[in-house]
């Protein structure tokens, strides 16, 4: 696999170890840690979206070099 998958893939193992854990051992009321669970979700899937969107234009680009559609210079 290329390095940015396997940062991808990195990032989300430990976002849902660290949420798992901070669940566990979090002294909060139910409401309110449902409310910080939903946030946190939330904020990885808005970093997944443009990690993907990123990754999407790279690989956009290189199959435009490999078509001939851009010149390299």
């Amino acid at each position: 696999m290329s390095r940015a998958v396997n940062l991808v893939l990195g990032f989300l193992t430990g976002a849902v170890l660290g949420a798992a854990l901070g669940l566990l051992l979090a002294p909060a009321s139910g409401r309110q840690l449902r409310e910080e669970a939903r946030e946190y979700v939330e904020e990885v899937r808005r970093e997944v979206e443009e990690a993907a969107q990123k990754r999407r234009e790279e690989l956009e680009l290189q199959l435009a070099h490999l078509r001939g559609e851009i010149r390299s210079e």
